[in-house]
């Protein structure tokens, strides 16, 4: 048995013992769903600097956005919306956790949507998601087709108002109330699950700083800063680990 293989027995065994599992997840979960992370070489913020010769930074702010409204959703749906990318095993594995009891939430950096496609009803989208749009005037509701078949600026068909996507851009502060939620939801778990993420991020990522307990265990492929708090540590698709981990518990998904 190699090591990844041993790695995997031992976070069988640890889901097997735990009751409160709470997943971190970060842009690597989906890349297996052929959505580009953000800071790899083909990554979101690479496209960005190349097509429109600016930092991710800017064009992704908020003052940006409101500069130059045509510019944002130009690159939203040209590189940043993948309405066919489906949930891919790491996402899978997870639903199937949560519908037997082992998992009570997925706190998530991502925007995609694909934790909820996947079958998961508790889930803390810390960054929002492309999937919720609405009217900055009225504050109508609409989905992510409105926004993608708009011609240029979506607008609002009750006032004419910009509807944006219901994330968060650089220069705004995360939602208190979902960041509340997945606070509560990391203190009173008995396993931190993290998963394709950097832990770069902030303050996103000192979320994971609530953990009370010490099953920590960090599934990426890359080094994060945390790796030394980490009780189980695997470098490894977070995919193709979890579908291993899932055959070892006898687990369907």
């Amino acid at each position: 048995m190699d090591e990844l293989e041993e790695k995997i027995e031992r976070l069988a065994s640890m889901i097997s013992e735990s009751k409160r599992i709470v997943a971190f997840t970060g842009a690597g979960v989906s890349t297996e769903s052929n959505i580009p992370d953000f800071r790899s070489s083909k990554g979101v913020y690479e496209s960005i600097q190349k097509e429109y010769k600016q930092p991710a930074e800017r064009l992704l702010s908020h003052s940006y956005f409101e500069a130059h409204p045509e510019i944002f959703f130009d690159y939203l749906r040209r590189f940043l919306v993948f309405p066919d990318a489906l949930p891919n095993d790491a996402h899978k594995s997870l639903a199937a956790l949560e519908r037997i009891g082992k998992l009570s939430c997925v706190v998530t950096q991502n925007i995609d949507g694909l934790h909820t496609k996947a079958g998961n009803k508790n889930v803390c989208e810390l960054h929002g998601s492309l999937y919720r749009n609405y009217c900055i005037k009225c504050g109508e509701k609409y989905d992510l087709d409105f926004v993608l078949s708009a011609k240029d600026i979506p607008r609002c068909k009750k006032c004419g108002g910009i509807v944006r996507p219901d994330v968060v851009l650089y220069e705004e502060l995360l939602d208190e109330d979902v960041m509340e939620k997945a606070a509560n939801e990391i203190i009173n778990a008995d396993m931190l699950l993290i998963m394709g993420t950097s832990l770069a991020v902030y303050p996103a990522a000192g979320f994971i700083r609530y953990f009370r307990g010490e099953n920590i265990v960090i599934i990426n492929r890359d080094a994060t800063p945390y790796d030394g708090s980490a009780k189980l540590l695997i470098k490894a698709k977070a995919g193709e680990t979890m579908r291993a981990v899932m055959n070892k518990c006898k687990i369907e998904f």
